[in-house]
C-alpha cells in the first residue's frame, strides 16, 4: 500500500484507542492487495549524523502507541494557554478600561459563556482529529476558495500562536525583572530575558519534549491554587477597609466620570474588545482534542466519548476562567492605584503578581512569580506545539510548502528566528502585544462562529443557525473594532498571509510536475482487466480518453483512430483510462482505479484532482504492479501553451499529453523504465 509509514503508525494508534472509521477520504487505509507504494521514505543514509538527526520529524517518544488522557487532564494542557492570561489579562483590563473593567469584564464574560463557548462545543462535533474551525472551514468552502480562505486563517493562527510566545516570554520576563528580589540587578533585562527565554524553548523542543500533559496539570493546578488565595486574601483586604476604593466608592467614581448606568454600559461594550485576551484557550481546546481518551464501546464514526470529554474540557474551562477574570477584575481595580498600571509602574502587565507581594509577602509573592513565569513559559511550549501541528497539516498536502515544511526540527528554527524578531520589534513590552494578540484570537473565533452557523445551515436547524449568525456578527464587531483600536494585529497577520500566500504559489508552481498519489489500488475488476493482459501479451496499451456521451460510437471510433493513427501493436488489446477531476485544488492524495466494462470495452476510470498527475501515477503503478512498462496514447490538443499551462495549474486539465509526459520524466530518471507516451 502507498502509505507513509508516520501515517501508518498514526492509523495504528487511532485503531487502538477507538473503534472508528474515518470520515476523511485522506485518512482512509486502503487494503494492501492490488495496491502499488508510489511516495517512499527519503534515503537519510548517506547523511551526516547531525542532518539526520536535524530532518528527523519525530522522536523516538512519537513512536509510541498512543493511549489518550482524562479530559480533565488535557484541559491543563490547554489551560496552560488559557489560564495563564491571568499573569497579564487584569492589568491589561484595568489599562484600557480603568474603573470600568469589572463591567467589560462581564459582558467578556457574557460572550465566552454564551458565544464562544457554544461555538466551540460544536466545533469539536465536526473536528475531533485537532483541525480546529481551519478545517470545518475547508470542507465547508470548495475548492480554490476553501484553500485560500485556510491560507488567510493560517496567517491569522500563525499570529496568535507566534504573539502568544512572545507576550507569554515577555509577560515571563517582567516578572523576573519586577521580583523585588532581583528588581535593582535584573533592571532593564527584559528583552534580553525574553530572547533567553524562546531559545530556551526552541532547545527544548529541539531536544523533544515529552510529558506535556504530566507537567500541564501540575503546572496548571499550582497556578490556579496560587490565584484562588490571591483572590481570597484580596476579598479580605477588601472587607477589612484597606483598599484604595471600596464598592461604594468605586461606584461612586464611575457615576462622577460616567454620568449613568447607560453610558457605562455603553462605553464598556466599546472597550471590552481589548480584553479579548481573556477568550484565547478555545481554539487550543479543540486542537487537542486527540489527546483525549475514547471509548472502545464508541459506535463506528465520530469517536462520541472524545468530543463528549471535549466538550466537558472547553465548559469547565471557561466556568473556571469566567469566575477568575470576573473576581481578579474586581480586586485589581479596588486594590491598585490606576497609575500603577501603566508602563514602568510596579503593576504593569503583573497585577496579581503585585498583590501577591504586597498582601501575602515577599516569601509567597516570589512563589506567586515562580509559578507563573513557568505557566507563562509553558504557554509559548503549547502554542509552539499548535504552530508545529498546524502547518504540516495543511500547507503539504496543499502542495503549497516546502517538503521540509513537514519536518519539525527545521520548522521550530523558523518559528525561532520570526519570535525574536517580533519581540525586537515590541521590545517585549506585553502591552503593545496585546491588540495583535487578541487580533489573531478574534479572528480565529469569528471564522469558528461562520463555520458553526455554515454547518447549522447545513443540517437544516435553522434555529441554531439564527443563533451562530447573532453570535458571528458579535465577534465581527468585536474584531473590527480591536482592529480599529489596535491594528498591530493586522499588520503582523498581513505579513505573515502574505508570506503564506506568496510561499504557497512558488511552492504549487515547482511542484506541479511531482508524482502526488501516495498510494494506487486497483480494484478487483481493474486488476482482472490488467492480469488479462499481462497473461496474454507482454504489453499493455493504455488509452487516455475523455467520455464525451457518445456511447458505443464514441469508444469504437476512438479505438480505431488511436489503433491507426498512433500504431498500437496488433498482439495488444486497448483498455481505456479515464480521470475525472473532482477538486483540482487538492494536491496529495490516495488513487482508487475502478474497473468498468462499458459498451463491451475495457475501461479503467479515476478521480483525481489532476488529470496528468493521475495519468502517470496510475502507468507507474501498473509497471510496479505487474512488471510490464504500459503505453500511454493520447490525441493532441491545440491551444496555447501558456493558456494551457494556467489551465493545468487551475483546473486540472490543459495540454494531456506533454504535461504527463514532463511528470513521468521527473518520477522516473530511467528511461526504459518510464511508461512511454504516444501522441497521433
Amino acid at each position: 500500500m502507498l502509505i507513509s509509514k508516520q501515517a501508518l503508525h498514526l492509523a495504528t494508534a487511532e485503531s487502538e484507542t477507538f473503534k472508528v472509521e474515518s470520515t476523511d477520504p485522506s485518512d482512509v487505509v486502503i487494503p494492501t492487495e492490488h495496491t502499488a507504494t508510489l511516495l517512499p521514505e527519503a534515503d537519510n543514509r548517506n547523511r551526516s549524523s547531525f542532518t539526520r538527526w536535524f530532518l528527523t520529524s519525530e522522536g523516538p517518544e512519537a513512536k509510541r502507541v498512543h493511549k489518550g488522557h482524562s479530559w480533565w487532564a488535557v484541559m491543563c494542557l490547554t489551560g496552560v494557554d488559557y489560564f495563564s492570561t491571568l499573569g497579564y489579562q487584569p492589568a491589561i483590563a484595568a489599562l484600557a478600561a480603568g474603573l470600568l473593567s469589572p463591567m467589560a469584564t462581564l459582558i467578556l464574560v457574557g460572550l465566552t459563556l454564551f458565544g464562544a463557548l457554544p461555538v466551540y462545543r460544536k466545533v469539536a462535533t465536526g473536528s475531533y482529529k485537532g483541525e480546529g474551525s481551519i478545517h470545518l472551514l475547508e470542507k465547508l468552502l470548495p475548492w480554490w476558495l476553501g484553500k485560500l480562505f485556510v491560507l488567510v486563517m493560517l496567517g491569522f493562527a500563525a499570529t496568535d500562536f507566534m504573539i502568544t510566545i512572545t507576550l507569554s516570554a515577555a509577560d515571563a520576563s517582567a516578572h523576573i525583572v519586577q521580583n523585588p528580589l532581583v528588581a535593582e540587578s535584573m533592571s532593564g533585562s527584559n528583552l534580553v530575558i525574553t530572547i533567553g527565554l524562546i531559545a530556551i524553548l526552541s532547545i527544548v523542543f529541539l531536544i523533544g519534549f515529552k510529558e506535556a500533559i504530566g507537567l500541564a496539570v501540575g503546572l496548571v493546578g499550582a497556578y490556579l491554587l496560587l490565584n484562588a488565595v490571591v483572590v481570597v486574601n484580596s476579598v479580605i483586604v477588601i472587607s477589612q477597609g484597606h483598599s484604595v476604593f471600596s464598592l461604594d466608592s468605586w461606584w461612586d467614581a464611575l457615576n462622577q466620570q460616567h454620568g449613568n448606568l447607560l453610558q457605562m454600559v455603553l462605553i464598556s461594550l466599546v472597550v471590552f474588545p481589548k480584553l479579548a485576551l481573556g477568550l484565547s484557550g478555545f481554539e487550543t481546546g479543540v486542537a487537542v482534542m486527540p489527546q483525549i481518551r475514547g471509548s472502545e464501546n464508541d459506535p463506528v464514526g465520530p469517536p462520541i466519548t472524545r468530543i463528549k470529554g471535549t466538550q466537558r474540557l472547553l465548559t469547565t474551562a471557561a466556568v473556571i476562567m469566567s469566575v477568575f477574570l470576573i473576581s481578579t477584575s474586581f480586586i485589581t481595580t479596588l486594590l491598585i492605584p490606576q497609575e500603577l498600571f501603566h508602563e514602568g509602574g510596579a503593576a504593569s502587565g503583573r497585577a496579581l503578581a503585585y498583590l501577591a507581594h504586597l498582601n501575602l509577602g515577599p516569601v509567597f509573592g516570589s512563589i506567586y512569580d515562580i509559578s507563573t513565569i513557568l505557566i507563562l513559559w509553558f504557554a509559548g511550549a503549547s502554542a509552539l506545539a499548535g504552530l508545529l501541528n498546524l502547518v504540516p497539516r495543511y500547507l503539504p498536502r496543499y502542495g503549497m510548502a516546502p517538503q521540509w515544511a513537514t519536518l519539525s526540527r527545521p520548522l521550530i528554527m523558523v518559528y525561532t528566528a520570526i519570535a525574536i524578531v517580533v519581540t525586537i520589534m515590541f521590545n517585549a513590552n506585553v502591552d503593545a502585544q496585546a491588540g495583535a494578540y487578541a487580533t489573531g484570537v478574534l479572528v480565529l473565533i469569528t471564522s469558528a462562529s461562520f463555520a458553526a452557523t455554515l454547518l447549522a445551515r447545513r443540517k437544516q436547524k435553522y434555529a441554531a443557525m439564527v443563533g451562530y449568525a447573532f453570535v458571528t456578527a458579535v465577534f465581527v464587531y468585536t474584531t473590527i473594532q480591536n482592529i480599529l483600536e489596535r491594528p498591530d494585529g493586522v499588520r503582523i497577520a498581513s505579513v505573515f498571509i502574505a508570506a503564506i500566500i506568496l510561499v504557497s504559489i512558488v511552492s504549487r508552481v515547482r511542484r506541479s510536475f511531482e508524482l502526488r498519489a501516495r498510494t494506487v489500488h486497483f480494484d478487483e475488476q481493474a486488476h482482472a482487466f490488467l492480469g488479462e493482459e499481462t497473461s496474454e501479451f507482454d504489453i499493455i496499451s493504455l488509452v487516455a480518453h475523455e467520455n464525451k456521451g457518445g456511447g458505443q460510437e464514441e469508444y469504437r471510433t476512438k479505438a480505431r483512430d488511436e489503433r491507426k493513427f498512433n500504431h498500437i501493436p496488433s498482439n495488444s488489446s486497448v483498455i481505456f483510462l479515464e480521470i475525472s477531476v473532482k477538486d483540482s485544488s487538492d494536491f496529495l492524495e490516495d488513487i482508487n482505479v475502478v474497473g468498468e466494462t462499458s459498451h463491451g470495452f475495457r475501461v479503467l476510470k479515476v478521480s483525481s484532482s489532476s488529470i496528468p498527475n493521475a495519468l502517470a501515477a496510475v502507468a507507474l503503478a501498473i509497471r510496479d504492479e505487474y512488471g510490464i512498462v504500459p503505453d500511454i496514447y493520447f490525441e493532441w490538443s491545440d491551444g496555447n501553451p501558456i493558456s494551457n499551462m494556467l489551465k493545468f495549474l487551475a483546473t486540472g486539465g490543459g495540454e494531456i499529453a506533454v504535461t504527463t509526459r514532463e511528470v513521468l520524466r521527473q518520477a522516473e530518471p530511467n528511461a526504459r523504465s518510464r511508461p512511454r507516451i504516444h501522441v497521433s
